[in-house]
């Protein structure tokens, strides 16, 4: 299956990570959200019922990353990863890029964070 939905750089203010003040202040976080599933339904329909709700999607999102204070970016984006599979039985596999802009890491860098693949067993 080739049919995918994606949300790209949804900004989201958590409490994540290793160091004390990290779970004080928190700080922002960029999620990328790449779902398959099978959208021909809804390309010959024009109905929102035969697809999946992006704005459910970031909200769901948003659910998962900010319920609970993760030390690591890896439970944070499992977290998220778990709750859209739970959330849209339309999805069947969920890629989810979590980036740390502002690590605290004594180095210059562009970019930082995870990528986590997650799927349906059946």
């Amino acid at each position: 299956m080739t049919d995918q939905i994606f949300i790209k750089g949804l900004v989201i203010h958590a409490h994540h990570g290793v160091m004390e003040h990290e779970s004080e202040v928190g700080q922002r976080f960029v999620i990328d959200l790449d779902l398959t599933c099978d959208l021909a339904a809804a390309a010959a329909s024009d109905h929102l019922a035969d697809t999946v709700s992006y704005a459910a999607i970031a909200a769901e999102t948003e659910r998962a990353f900010t319920t609970r204070s993760f030390k690591l970016l890896e439970a944070a984006a499992g977290a998220v990863a778990e709750a859209v599979l739970a959330a849209f039985p339309k999805i069947r596999t969920v890629r989810v890029t979590v980036h740390k802009p502002h690590a605290p890491i004594a180095a210059i860098f562009d970019d930082v964070g995870v990528v986590l693949t997650r799927g349906r067993h059946d």
